[in-house]
């Protein structure tokens, strides 16, 4: 019997967040038992996402995420991204050094910013310890002023920053050849 085109979609999605389940489990070395302890979902719903059964509602994703401590777009990541994630992480192994060395540097990081850190590449090839701080201490001053900009559009300030932002960005797309 073939399965109607949407169907046929859902499924796929489904089995996107299986393998997305499977692989931040495994990273994390959670058995089931634990994931379902971790997110307060019953052990049947978890088989059945692993089962690719069933397509989560946004409650399940949320509780999820919190349970393996990711972010719940980690949930939705595109399978066959993570070769090149892979690749970067391989080419870069001095990344990790520093991240363990100084941890501090990367509290409350996403996967998205990881990802960014492994996929920059020195002069003639991978990070030097030098070049891995430059450019996580340059996230790290991107993230600071992200939060500063999302507090400020909550204030009476906001009319005016998005004047300012709107004519800095015209001025560098004049200026950038």
């Amino acid at each position: 019997m073939k399965m109607p085109h949407s169907c046929f979609e859902a499924t796929g999605r489904a089995a996107d967040y299986a393998r997305n389940l499977r692989r931040l489990m495994a990273r994390q070395g959670l058995t089931l038992e634990e994931l379902a302890r971790r997110s307060g979902l019953n052990l049947r719903t978890l088989k059945s996402l692993l089962r690719a059964e069933s397509r989560p509602h946004g409650r399940t994703l949320q509780r999820l995420a919190r349970g393996l401590d990711v972010p719940v777009d980690e949930l939705f990541q595109d399978p066959s991204l993570l070769v090149h994630r892979l690749f970067d992480r391989r080419t870069n192994p001095l990344v990790d050094e520093v991240v363990e060395v100084q941890h501090e540097l990367f509290h409350g990081w996403t996967e998205a910013e990881f990802d960014d850190l492994y996929s920059r590449f020195g002069h003639g090839g991978p990070l030097t310890r030098d070049g891995a701080i430059a450019v996580a201490q340059a996230i790290n001053r991107r993230r600071a002023v992200q939060r500063q900009v999302a507090l400020l559009l909550e204030t009476s300030e906001a009319d005016l920053l998005t004047s300012f932002i709107d004519l800095l960005y015209r001025r560098a797309l004049v200026s950038d050849p």
